[in-house]
């Protein structure tokens, strides 16, 4: 797989965790690292003692400010989030190859590591 590829608009990503963070806060961190990897995202993890997944409170990612949603409802999937970009402008030769990186993370997450 190809690093950095460039991405076709700014991106921020920010990850609202709780602290420690554990489960899906651990796996969106991990997204944030491979997105800021592939496409040069800005991102932040931030810690709230606020549940809210998916929204204001953890476990959440949020792209330029949208909160990314998994559409099984529990979990963000790799093809969730590369669908959430691609609404956000990243075009397909930024994307390509970008779920197969985020596989990484969501591994580690399956495994427990």
């Amino acid at each position: 797989m190809a690093y950095p590829l460039e991405a076709t608009m700014a991106l921020h990503i920010r990850v609202i965790s709780q602290q420690p963070h554990g489960g899906r806060c651990s796996l969106y961190a991990g997204y944030a690292e491979v997105l800021a990897a592939c496409l040069h995202a800005r991102t932040e993890v931030v810690f709230s003692a606020e549940r809210d997944a998916h929204g204001s409170g953890f476990p959440s990612l949020l792209v330029n400010g949208i909160p990314a949603q998994p559409v099984d409802g529990v979990i963000l999937m790799p093809a969730d989030l590369c669908s959430v970009l691609a609404v956000a402008g990243q075009d397909e030769a930024s994307l390509a190859g970008l779920a197969e990186a985020l596989e990484t993370p969501l591994e580690r997450m399956l495994e427990g590591k």
